[in-house]
This record gives C-alpha cells, sequence and structure tokens, in this order.
C-alpha cells in the first residue's frame, strides 16, 4: 500500500510537467496531457479502494467507496475518449484490468457486480461517442448512505400509490421526463454524482417538479427544472444576473443548488431521505421542528403525516415512486430514449430561431423531435426570437449534421424559417394587452416571460426597482414593449 500511495503522490506532482508537456508541438504521437493523467490517477485510486477493501470490516462501505471510485474513473475515460489527442488506450486497459479485479471482489464478498463486465464497461466508454444516451443505471450511483436506494425507498401504500399514477394515467408524464431529461443529463448529473447522490433522486424531483422542464414555472413564483423559490435560490447562489438571466433556470447551476440544499438537510435529519425530501417541497423549517419534537419518529408515521400539508404528503412519495421506476425501468417495461445525450455548440451561419432550428432539424432519433432539448439546452434564449448569425448554439451531437444538411440552405431550411416567421408575426399581432393586474405568486420575471418582454424594461416602464423587482398583488403593470 506504500508503494502505492507513493506512486500516486509522485503522479500528482508530475501532473503540472506532464499538462506543460501537452502544450509541446514537438513531441510526436499521441499526447500525455491532463485528460489522460486524470483517467490515470483516476484508475489508481480506484486501485487503492480495491487495494483497501481487501482488509476493509465493513463491505458495505467497502462497496460504497468502490462504486464511487469506479464510477469517477469511467467518467474521466469516457473525457479521454472524447478527445483528439487523448490516446485512451492505456485507460482503456487499465479500466478493463481494475474492472476484472472490482467484479472478482464482489463476487467473492457476495456484493452485486455493478461492474461485472469490465471488459465490455470499457469497450463502451470507448465507443461512447456513438452509443445510447442514458448508461446503464447500473454504471451510475444506485447506493444512498451506504444502502442501495432501491432498498432505502419503502414500498409501502403511499409509495405504491404513487407508482400506479406514473405508471397509469400519468405514463405520458413519466416519458416526456425521460426524454426532456436526456437532454439536461449531461448538465445536472456530474453535481450528484460529485455528491454521491444517486441518479434516480434527481430524476425522481425533476419528474415530479418539473418535468425535466428548463423553463418550468409556477404559480407561487418558483422557477427552473427543479423549482427553486426566489429566497431559496438566493441562499444557494441563484438569482437575477446583471444581464437580466435568472440562473434558476440554468440547469448545471440548479443541480448545484439542489445538491447542496439536501446535503444541509441530510445534516439535520439524519441521513434521512423522506424528510430531507418533504423540506425541499415543504420548507425546512416545518421539518426540523417535527423532526426534532419527535426524533424517533419515522416520516410516515402518523405523527408526521397528520401535520403536513397534503401538497407535501403527496410530494414524497411521487418522487420517490418515479426514483423507482428509473431504477427498474426494464423490469417495468418503461423505455428509455435511445438518442445519444452529448451536445455540440454549433455558430449560427445563416439567422435562425429555436423554432426553426427544431422545424429543420425533424424527428430524427428522437420519438418528440428536438424543440424541448434545444429549449433546455439553450435556456438564455426564448424559442422564436431570431438569432443573428454568429451566435453559439448548442444543440444534440446527433443532429450536429442534420443543421449543416438540412437548416442551411434548401427546401426544408426556407419551409422552416417561413413557418418560424409566420409564427413570429403572429406572436407580434396578438399583443394587444397593454396592461396586467399582478396576481399572488407572479413575478416580474415570470410575467415578462408570459407576455414576451424584457424583464428590465418591463420594470423600467413601471418604476419597479431592482434587482428583487418586487411587485405586489392587485398592482397595475403597464405592458411596455411586450409581444404576447
Amino acid at each position: 500500500m506504500a508503494s502505492r500511495l507513493l506512486i500516486r503522490t509522485c503522479a500528482a506532482a508530475l501532473l503540472p510537467l506532464l499538462a506543460a508537456c501537452a502544450g509541446s508541438s514537438t513531441r510526436p504521437g499521441p499526447i500525455v496531457g491532463p485528460t489522460q493523467t486524470e483517467a490515470l490517477l483516476s484508475m489508481e485510486q480506484w486501485a487503492l479502494e480495491l487495494e483497501q477493501a481487501q482488509a476493509a470490516e465493513d463491505q458495505a462501505i467497502a462497496s460504497e467507496r468502490l462504486i464511487v471510485a469506479a464510477a469517477t474513473a469511467a467518467d474521466r475515460a469516457r473525457a479521454c475518449a472524447q478527445v483528439e489527442d487523448c490516446d485512451a488506450k492505456p485507460v482503456l486497459a487499465r479500466m478493463a484490468e481494475l474492472g476484472t479485479a472490482h467484479a472478482a471482489w464482489m463476487s467473492a464478498h457476495s456484493v452485486s457486480a455493478e461492474w461485472a463486465d469490465a471488459e465490455s464497461a470499457a469497450v463502451e466508454v470507448e465507443a461512447s461517442a456513438g452509443d445510447e444516451s442514458m448508461a446503464p443505471v447500473a454504471a451510475t450511483l444506485t447506493r444512498f448512505d451506504g444502502r442501495e436506494l432501491a432498498d432505502v425507498i419503502v414500498l409501502n401504500e403511499s409509495v405504491r400509490a404513487s407508482l400506479n399514477e406514473w405508471l397509469t394515467w400519468m405514463r405520458p408524464q413519466l416519458l416526456e421526463t425521460l426524454d426532456n431529461y436526456q437532454s439536461l443529463r449531461d448538465d445536472m448529473w456530474p453535481a450528484f454524482e460529485r455528491a454521491g447522490l444517486p441518479e434516480a433522486i434527481l430524476f425522481g424531483i425533476l419528474a415530479k417538479e418539473s418535468n425535466a422542464k428548463v423553463h418550468a414555472t409556477s404559480r407561487v413564483g418558483a422557477a427552473g427544472p427543479l423549482q427553486f423559490m426566489p429566497a431559496t435560490g438566493r441562499r444557494f447562489g441563484l438569482g437575477r444576473a446583471a444581464d437580466g438571466f435568472d440562473s434558476r433556470f440554468d440547469p448545471a447551476a440548479a443541480a448545484d443548488a439542489a445538491v447542496r440544499y439536501l446535503q444541509e438537510r441530510f445534516a439535520e435529519y439524519d441521513h434521512d431521505l423522506t424528510f430531507a425530501l418533504a423540506a425541499y417541497n415543504g420548507g425546512e423549517g416545518r421539518l426540523i421542528r417535527l423532526h426534532r419534537q419527535f426524533p424517533h419518529a419515522s416520516y410516515w408515521d402518523a405523527t408526521i403525516q397528520s401535520r403536513l400539508p397534503r401538497e407535501t404528503r403527496d410530494y414524497v412519495p411521487m418522487v420517490l415512486a418515479a426514483a423507482w421506476i428509473f431504477l427498474h425501468a426494464e423490469e417495468l417495461d418503461v423505455p428509455r430514449p435511445s438518442a445519444r445525450t452529448d451536445v455540440t455548440q454549433v455558430t449560427l451561419e445563416a439567422p435562425a430561431s429555436l423554432n426553426s432550428l427544431a422545424i429543420c432539424l425533424g424527428q430524427d432519433a428522437s420519438r418528440n423531435g428536438w424543440f424541448r432539448a434545444l429549449r433546455n439546452q439553450n435556456p438564455r434564449w426564448l424559442p422564436h426570437i431570431e438569432l443573428p448569425v454568429g451566435t453559439a448554439v448548442r444543440i444534440p451531437s446527433v443532429v450536429a449534421e442534420g443543421y449543416r444538411t438540412r437548416c442551411l440552405a434548401g427546401e426544408r431550411a426556407e419551409l422552416a424559417l417561413g413557418i418560424a416567421a409566420a409564427a413570429k408575426q403572429h406572436l407580434a399581432s396578438a399583443a394587444v394587452a397593454t396592461a396586467y393586474t399582478v396576481k399572488r405568486g407572479d413575478t416580474l420575471a415570470a410575467i415578462a416571460r408570459r407576455h414576451q418582454c424584457d424583464t428590465r424594461q418591463l420594470a423600467s416602464a413601471n418604476n419597479v426597482k431592482g434587482p428583487r423587482y418586487l411587485i405586489r398583488p392587485g398592482q397595475s403593470l403597464r405592458l411596455t414593449g411586450c409581444r404576447g
């Protein structure tokens, strides 16, 4: 063990030197740059965890640490495989070697072998640019607080009733969330992965909060894919920036804030997932009082349930049920989308709106088309706004070639522009409203989005001061500059 620690220490010390070498144009062959070095170091961390697991007294904790190390190593290997000048061969060879050892350890200790087929895992990483969008759930974190999440979720009557709803009349929303999550996964999952939180928890919250739509808002002022209220968002670094953009709509920032919020609640509620989720919905004040008043009561006990609002009582089992479905999708015949999730950036070579791009890209490799993916990946742009040449737009990699062949010239491109322009003109001509009376739960930003106007321009026209843009129910606003 001492020798391996020495190797890892030396490798860490060499990282700056290797990074400097990566910039040299005189060295032939594949460059050993930061990406490959990080991948190899993550492999050695995995190897160290394997070595320590051999003597570990608590197998469950050792298994959890191994899974985290393996997932991190796979992520670094995938990053290397996707960089043109990163020599992935030694990384993948080491990954296959460690995966075999990992599977052997799990088999010897009767632990579910989530990395049993290590050689296939290495091949999957090498070919990830052309594989299915969502990695198998077994290759992501599935443990919470040292236990399998599927075992943490108690299938009591409330959760079973929620499963019934998701799998019957709410099945379309469930499938829509799976589709929409595709375009958010690369932005949102890393924050949960770094924190060691199962991906299924993220999916469950998204399914209940917004159907994984970045621009979702509520009547009480919550906004974004994870539906942060303004005050809570500000506590965790979310809010309106100088350019007017509300970072609650930024999927990566929202995911990071949600992780930090949940971690705070886990610390308060002894890592009780149900209490943490209840606080996410109903506010931590009420839940911490109940937890302290009834320290030995389960969240499901009548003493707790009778003191919660109905919305929160419904919320927790719905999130847990969605998470359970995410873990058991194949058993329940819930199809996972097959399109890739990776995102690329294109620079517009012709003026376009997100609407016109969605029309010209069509429906290849997506059962519902690409509009929602374009919206989710470009939260700053309203869909009907024409973006000028040179604008950087994020699009799914799988349709990057389609942009060049369908959206720049030809009959499809002209048709898409014509349809989108007509919709834009319709929006403009329909903007007959000149005033709006503020209702309870309204925010100035939400009103601006609803009526398609600039928040700062609307604030200026109504003498509403930033940066908080406070308005009150009953207040009359002039819809200056609004188009809808």
